[in-house]
């Protein structure tokens, strides 16, 4: 079974492993749009947003044709969009917000077909609960290097796991891609549908045994 091309809008390794986990065949192309909330934008207007955006740019440059996936994941603490950390204190004061409660992990991931009005949007939201966190926890965690790249300054497919208590909602979401809302939405679009190659590979095998 042949699908159209996809691409996915960002450089994200995290993002990229998810949908290679799901067996999707996809290439990268970044997107350069750099995105800030608006001083009256809700945290939920301004990921959608960003995340539309990212498709956009990326699919004004594609083939006719061409799908191309933009997401964007922000952590929100008390309406505050916390986005990737610009520096080490930056990720210190991230850190220390979270310490010992819950925040939200906002994702929105975007559609978008090159050349056609056509496009699809999702919204996913996780609770994740912090554990209390001394400061030498946090010092610690920021020697790690992990924060610097993360949104909210903690990752949680990595040793940042070891700062949460709890989730409530898709972990892939808190990863940067909520995956099961993604493939429902390729495949609500027709662009793709798991495991088809190993559905045809076992049909094609018990034909040939008869």
């Amino acid at each position: 079974m042949e699908f159209p091309e996809i691409v996915l809008a960002s450089t994200s390794p995290r993002r990229r492993y998810l949908l290679e986990l799901a067996g999707l065949d996809f290439r990268v192309q970044e997107s350069a749009v750099a995105e800030a909330p608006g001083d009256e934008e809700s945290p939920h207007d301004f990921v959608r947003r960003a995340a539309r955006h990212k498709a956009q740019a990326v699919a004004a440059g594609c083939a006719l044709g061409t799908w191309v996936l933009g997401a964007d994941t922000v952590v929100v603490v008390d309406e505050e969009v916390f986005g990737k950390p610009a520096d080490r204190d930056d990720a210190r004061r991230m850190l220390r917000a979270l310490s010992g409660r819950s925040h939200l992990v906002l994702t929105a991931v975007c559609l978008e077909q090159a050349g056609e009005a056509t496009e699809a949007e999702i919204l996913s939201q996780t609770e994740v609960a912090f554990r209390p966190l001394e400061d030498g926890i946090i010092e610690g965690y920021l020697d790690t290097g992990e924060p610097a790249d993360k949104a909210g300054a903690y990752g949680i497919q990595g040793r940042g796991a070891l700062l949460v208590r709890s989730i409530s909602g898709s972990y892939t979401n808190v990863v940067g891609l909520p995956l099961c809302e993604t493939v429902q939405m390729l495949e609500q679009a027709g662009v793709f549908r798991p495991f088809a190659t190993a559905r045809q590979t076992v049909s094609e095998a018990e034909g040939g045994a008869r």
